[in-house]
């Protein structure tokens, strides 16, 4: 490497969930069959993760319990959210130990993107002997496995970690440009690039590019005219460039700004009882644009469907008055998830955006609003959501919550949809 190259990290943390449950227990992650699951919803309930060892038999991450094969003996540990939330911040914690913030960015709760440039003469190692450091540090103090990506940019380090490292006794992986278009130009499939999805897949694949060569000896008028704007970064990625850095990132600012929220359904939910849910989110959602003091002049509800029998449907609503009031909301959540559900079809998923989103000094309704009802009602909603804050967020709820297949009550006692963490009875397949 010459002095003038960059060098950046991507670490990732195995299997996650299951090697923190592996960590709980004292079990290594390696030597252990355990997936980690909510066995409350369904007998056949998604795995959110499994260990290491499982992965080595075959077994795919993201599976349901029935995919496992029934000679293999696994411990399901239910999820506990708020644990795993804990041992991010005391990995991030660690980082900080050798890292400035400025230098790190997060990008998930098991992933982060470290540019170790100004830090490798200082350490006097080499970017692997850092990476190694790093590993074994996490290792030692939190007993939890993790691969790292080096790259000369972002998009690099990624890669190397999804890619490369996979396939390295030691879990490190290391691309350079060169070495990019030398070991990774024709790997297949496509979609294990990162931002490559199976539909941009399909696009290339009607004009034959089926991989990172096929991108990069493409003419580019032809990408651009497929793909518009974001052509540019296809080029620059098959090239293996990226000119982000972190410091980029951190100052990214979005042009426009909105506040939204999606849920899974337990199970097939009919027509109204998918409603009663969308009005438990337009409720919810009032609550948060209120707590961030913002308000919304638009709403957008999202429809999907059990088992894909139709493509996801959508519908938006304009707000006369940019708010945050249930009152005003409500009506139009409704309105947009009338027009945008097929009734004759069991529904598995709902999203809800509130768009237009701006500081609550700007609201401002008609000549013919009853301002003193206006207060009353923001004095009610910031009164349950004081108690909310104060006493949980089960501590107020609307009669709403209570009707048959309402899902909020539930919710509340969740992070990011899964469970924060409860007893732990432990369970074998």
């Amino acid at each position: 490497m010459t002095a003038q190259e960059s060098t950046f990290f991507c670490i990732d943390m195995k299997t996650f969930y299951a090697s923190v449950e592996c960590a709980e227990r004292g079990l290594n992650p390696f030597e252990t069959n355990l997936v980690v699951a909510d066995l409350t919803r369904c007998k056949n309930a998604l795995c959110l993760a499994i260990s290491p060892k499982l992965k080595a038999q075959g077994v795919k991450n993201r599976c349901r319990l029935s995919d496992i094969p029934k000679g293999i003996k696994y411990e399901v540990a239910p999820p506990r959210m708020q644990l795993y939330i804990d041992y991010a911040a005391d990995i991030y914690a660690l980082y900080l130990n050798y890292f400035d913030a400025a230098d790190i960015h997060v990008y998930s709760i098991d992933e982060s993107f470290i540019d170790v440039t100004g830090y490798l003469p200082t350490y006097k190692k080499t970017p692997k002997e850092l990476a190694k450091f790093i590993m074994n540090e996490i290792a030692d103090k939190l007993h939890i496995p993790s691969t790292v990506g080096i790259g000369t940019n972002l998009y690099l380090a990624k890669i190397a970690l999804d890619i490369t490292a996979k396939h390295s006794r030691d879990h490190i992986g290391y691309l350079t440009e060169e070495l990019y278009k030398e070991t990774l130009w024709d790997h297949k499939p496509i979609t294990d690039f990162w931002q490559i999805a199976g539909g941009t897949a399909r696009r290339l694949a009607r004009f034959g590019i089926t991989t990172m060569r096929g991108i990069a000896n493409c003419p580019q008028d032809l990408l651009y005219r497929v793909f518009g704007i974001n052509a540019e970064l296809l080029i620059d990625h098959a090239w293996g460039r990226e000119s982000c850095r972190i410091s980029d990132i951190k100052s990214y600012k979005p042009k426009s700004k909105s506040v939204s929220f999606s849920q899974i359904l337990p199970r097939d939910y009919t027509y109204e009882e998918a409603r009663i849910v969308m009005i438990e989110m337009a409720y919810h959602g009032c609550q948060q644009l209120m707590k961030r003091k913002v308000i919304a002049g638009k709403v957008w509800v999202g429809v999907g469907y059990s088992k894909d029998m139709h493509e996801t449907t959508g519908a938006a609503v304009r707000l006369s008055n940019a708010t945050a009031l249930p009152s005003k909301i409500k009506p139009a959540v409704v309105e947009a998830f009338a027009e945008a559900a097929i009734r004759n079809i069991p529904i598995r998923r709902l999203l809800i955006s509130f768009g237009d989103v701006c500081d609550e000094g700007c609201e401002g309704y008609d000549l013919f609003t009853d301002w003193n009802s206006v207060e009353r009602e923001k004095t009610r909603e910031r009164t349950v959501l004081d108690i909310a804050e104060r006493y949980g967020k089960n501590a107020v709820l609307r009669g709403i919550n209570y009707v048959e297949g309402a899902t909020q009550r539930e919710r509340n006692e969740m992070i990011g949809g899964h469970r924060a963490g409860y007893d732990d009875p432990r369970t074998t397949g």
